[in-house]
């Protein structure tokens, strides 16, 4: 006889594999990652060409995108941008969990402080004689 177990499914597989928590942040970071590329790429374009302007009319350039390497130039600016801000990201979560973690040492412990308390209640009624 058969047994009727069923084997999962590729669907019910992918099913799984999508309601993992890290496939669905991972998939957001990507999708937020390519919008603030986008931004900062807007943004160095503008400053490089406004920036640029009176050098690139000096030199007879309409952009600086028409250099040999100019595209280059503000791929790499793009990339040193955008990791200066990660950079930025990561070290202020990274201090953040540094404060967290000091205010967590420094509190008291609940559970320590009752054991505490009851020891010097049982004392004391020893003391007075209960």
């Amino acid at each position: 006889m058969h047994s009727m177990t069923r084997k999962p499914g590729l669907f019910a597989d992918f099913k799984a594999f999508i309601n993992k928590g890290n496939v669905v942040d991972l998939a957001i970071a990507v999708v937020i990652a390519g919008a603030f590329g986008k931004v900062v790429g807007s943004v160095v374009t503008l400053i490089m060409t406004n920036a640029l302007e009176p050098a690139l009319k000096a030199a007879n350039v309409d952009s600086i995108n028409s250099w040999p390497a100019g595209s280059v130039i503000v791929a790499i600016i793009n990339f040193l941008v955008i990791a200066f801000v990660c950079f930025l990201i990561v070290k202020t979560i990274e201090a953040s969990k540094r404060k967290q973690e000091v205010i967590a040492e420094t509190k008291p412990d609940p559970q320590a402080q009752l054991a505490s308390a009851i020891t010097r209640l049982t004392d004391a009624l020893e003391r007075k004689g209960f």
